[in-house]
């Protein structure tokens, strides 16, 4: 430094207004805000935590009995909780995936479609109601009836269109003049040659409501000169009758489909029968002949699929949860779509990509922080699955549906009130959700 320079010194920074005073009111300022949050913060999360942690380590006894890990082994040596854990690896593994694509499926859809409003407010209408009133809903609509379960009566409908259940589908042989089953169909013992005598094809088992509409008194009609005819028959009269003879009150069944069967069991020709249950069979070759009533007579009607069976209660669970979860998906992917730079999209258009590759290559990795947003979001409430499951399972299979927090509930409160095991059970909810967690601060540091 030279002589005739002159060093220079920063001011000194201003003292706070009151000194130390000042410093510590705003302190007490800062931890007043803050102790409310802190109070709750400790007695409604920390607290419950560590007193769960702990608890887990007993038995059912409360804290006299120290059992170590044996509440840990029994969440992977029971049966019921071991299902528990199979289930909700499905869960994470179905779930999610499904309810981020329909979610980007209908994102992208409401971008292309007028009525998107209207659209959207449907299937974000799900979230609109608790998850234990939709469960209701669709176990009301997976009752196996198809005429009381929704889902099954349009599965009837599809059914009735490939293969249509015959007019009678219960109804057995009257006597031994017929044999056969419905599976085969029934044909009748005695062989005939063209204008013999008439076949009686006798049939009972038959409810009055069962009888086809229009049916008359059954009546036995003239043989046919070069033909073969028959009548087909309800066999039953009240009081009592003979089995295999036509007789009065007994109803003729129309619109049974007859087969005649060659000698070698061939089928050469088919009839169906009139209102009187009669049917005939003109300009038959000579030969011997049996008369039978074709196996589509007796085709069973649709019965329903059982969605609430042991074998099909997670699917369906799982179909109920994606139903009510789409919406959301939607919504938060649709903001994201409207918010992506439209000039990248014009750009990868006008270089000539199509719009499957824009979509792929273009829209999909912008949208991939909202995508993962969705899919953390749903690994984390997958994992919390409760109230649908136990809304939508009877009681009789939710051993089948049962998943890590229904399991801690029915533990705890559901009748053994072993909350030894039903702590360990939150503690291990508490660890698998705990990554979860991690990757979604991570994510949001990174984003910022």
């Amino acid at each position: 430094m030279s002589s005739g320079s002159v060093a220079t010194v920063p001011p000194a920074a201003p003292a706070p207004p009151g000194g130390d005073s000042g410093r510590w009111r705003r302190y007490a300022l800062t931890a007043g805000f803050l102790a409310p949050a802190a109070v709750f913060l400790i007695v409604w999360i920390v607290y419950p935590t560590i007193y769960t942690i702990v608890r887990s380590f007993y038995g059912r006894d409360g804290f006299a009995t120290f059992v170590g890990i044996d509440n840990y082994r029994t969440l992977f040596t029971t049966d019921v909780l071991v299902t528990a854990i199979k289930n909700n690896l499905i869960w994470l593994a179905v779930v999610p995936a499904f309810v981020t694509a329909i979610g980007l499926m209908f994102g992208v859809l409401t971008e292309r479609i007028r009525w998107s409003v209207a659209f959207k407010t449907v299937v974000f209408m799900p979230m609109a109601i608790s998850a234990f009133a939709a469960g209701v809903t669709w176990r009301i609509m997976y009752v196996q009836d198809p005429d009381l379960g929704a889902v099954n009566a349009g599965l009837r409908a599809i059914d009735d269109t490939f293969s249509p259940s015959g007019v009678l589908p219960d109804a057995a042989p009257s006597s031994d003049a017929v044999r056969g089953n419905a599976k085969a169909g029934m044909v009748s013992v005695k062989a005939v040659s063209p204008g013999g005598d008439p076949v009686p094809l006798g049939l009972t088992r038959i409810r009055p409501s069962d009888v086809p509409e229009g049916a008359k008194q059954a009546v036995v009609p003239e043989p046919l000169q070069g033909g073969i005819t028959g009548v087909v028959w309800r066999d039953f009269k009240p009081g009592g009758g003979t089995p295999g003879e036509v007789e009065d009150g007994e109803l003729g069944l129309p619109g049974v489909t007859v087969n005649l069967r060659d000698a070698g069991g061939g089928t050469v020709a088919s009839a169906t029968t009139a209102d009187d249950g009669t049917f005939k069979f003109e300009n038959v070759e000579g030969g011997s002949y049996r008369a039978g009533i074709s196996s589509s007579t007796f085709a069973q009607p649709f019965k329903g699929v059982a969605w609430l069976g042991a074998d099909l209660i997670t699917p369906s669970i799982i179909i109920a949860y994606i139903w009510i979860w789409a919406g959301f998906a939607m919504v938060v992917i649709a903001a994201g779509l409207s918010a992506l730079p439209r000039d990248v999209l014009e750009a990868a258009r006008t270089d000539g990509a199509t719009e499957w590759q824009v979509f792929r290559r273009v829209t999909v990795p912008l949208l991939a922080p909202v995508l993962t947003v969705v899919f953390i979001t749903m690994l984390i409430n997958v994992l919390k699955v409760f109230d649908i499951v136990i809304s939508v399972a009877p009681g009789s299979v939710q051993d089948d549906a049962n998943v890590l927090a229904l399991a801690m509930w029915r533990t705890s409160f559901g009748g053994t009130n072993n909350f030894g095991v039903g702590s360990a059970i939150a503690v291990f909810i508490f660890i698998l959700v705990i990554p979860l967690l991690a990757l979604n601060v991570r994510r949001f540091r990174r984003e910022q």
